[in-house]
C-alpha cells in the first residue's frame, strides 16, 4: 500500500462514512500528508501499513524540532489517530500503531474575547455611506447576535431564513443542521443589506441563494471576512488580535456571564458536548429565543 492511496482511501471514508465537510477533510490531509512527508524522507522505506509505534514517536519528536507548537501537534496526533483507526476498519493494518501514542502536554489557553463597548466600537467604525459598509454591518451583528462559525455565516442561504420567527438555519460541522435565534439588531441591520443593497448585486449564476455577496455576485471567502474585521480592528486602534471567531467567543461568553444556561449556550452553538460526559442535550426553540432575548447585550 502507498502512501497516495491511502490518504485518498481515507478522504472518501471521511467524506462518506463521517460526512466531514470540505475543510474538515483537507486538514485532515493536511496531516497524514506530513507523516507521508517525513516516511519519505526516512532511510528504511515506510509504508501506511508498516509505520509503528516507535517511528510514530519519532516522527511528533520531528514535528517538535521543526518548531510546531504543542497544540498543533495534539491537532496532527488527533488525524493520525483517525487514518490509523480507517486503516484498521479496511484490514490493511492489524493492530493500531498509533493506539499508545500520547499527546504533547498542552496548557489549556482561554480564547480572546471582546467586550461589548469594544462590539459597538468596531460595528460603529463601518461607513454605511456604502453599500460594502452595510453588508459588512450585517455580517458582524450576524457573527455577535449568533454565535456563528465563519463557514456558517459564508455558507448561509436565503432559503434558511425564518426572519418572521426570528430563526436562521445554519450547517455546522459534520453537515448538521441546526435553527439559531436571531436578534432584534442583526435582524434589522441583515433586512437593510437585503432590501436595500443585495437586491442590486448582478448576483452570478450557482450564487443566487447566498445571503452574503461580494460586489461581482459571489460568496465571500473566510479569508475576506477576516480581513474585514481585521481593518476594523486596525480603524478603531484596537491591540488585541481578533478574527471571526472572536465574536462567536463573545456572545458564547457575554450570554454566560448574563446567567444563560450552558445548555441553551452549548445548543446554538452546535456543540454536541458541554463536556465529554454531557452529551446531546437538545432545547426546544421557545427556550432557545427567550435565552437570546432575556441574556444578549444587543436583544
Amino acid at each position: 500500500m502507498d502512501w497516495q492511496s491511502a490518504i485518498k482511501g481515507f478522504q472518501q471514508y471521511l467524506k462518506l462514512e463521517k460526512s466531514l465537510s470540505e475543510n474538515s477533510i483537507e486538514a485532515y490531509s493536511r496531516d497524514i500528508d506530513k507523516l507521508r512527508q517525513y516516511a519519505e524522507i526516512q532511510p528504511d522505506l515506510i509504508k501506511p501499513n508498516t509505520v509503528n509505534l516507535n517511528q510514530l514517536r519519532l516522527f511528533i519528536v520531528w514535528l517538535n524540532e521543526l518548531g510546531m507548537i504543542p497544540s498543533s501537534q495534539a491537532r496532527i496526533l488527533s488525524g493520525i489517530k483517525a487514518f490509523f483507526k480507517y486503516l484498521l476498519i479496511e484490514d490493511e493494518i492489524k493492530a493500531d500503531p498509533s493506539e499508545l501514542l500520547e499527546a504533547p502536554k498542552l496548557q489549556r489557553k482561554l480564547p480572546d474575547t471582546l467586550s461589548y463597548e469594544d462590539i459597538n466600537r468596531l460595528i460603529a467604525a463601518i461607513d454605511l455611506s456604502r453599500p460594502d459598509g452595510v453588508r459588512n454591518k450585517a455580517i458582524l451583528e450576524m457573527l455577535y447576535s449568533c454565535g456563528l462559525r465563519v463557514s456558517e455565516l459564508t455558507e448561509l442561504k436565503l432559503s434558511n431564513l425564518y426572519l418572521e420567527i426570528e430563526f436562521i438555519k445554519v450547517t455546522g460541522k459534520g453537515n448538521k443542521e441546526r435553527l439559531v435565534p436571531i436578534g432584534a439588531s442583526a435582524i434589522k441591520a441583515l433586512q437593510q443589506w437585503l432590501d436595500y443593497v443585495r437586491v442590486h448585486v448582478p448576483v452570478k449564476k450557482g450564487e443566487e441563494d447566498f445571503v452574503f455577496l461580494n460586489r461581482r455576485g459571489s460568496r465571500l471567502t473566510r479569508v475576506f471576512i477576516f480581513m474585514v474585521i481585521k481593518q476594523l480592528a486596525e480603524t478603531i486602534g484596537l491591540k488585541k488580535k481578533i478574527s471571526p471567531h472572536t465574536f462567536r467567543h463573545s456572545f458564547a461568553t457575554h450570554l454566560i456571564e448574563g446567567g444563560a444556561d450552558l445548555r441553551a449556550v452549548q445548543e446554538m452553538l452546535g456543540h454536541e458536548s458541554i463536556t465529554t460526559t454531557e452529551i446531546y442535550t437538545h432545547l426546544d426553540r421557545d427556550y432557545l429565543k427567550s435565552t437570546i432575548i432575556q441574556y444578549h447585550p444587543r436583544s
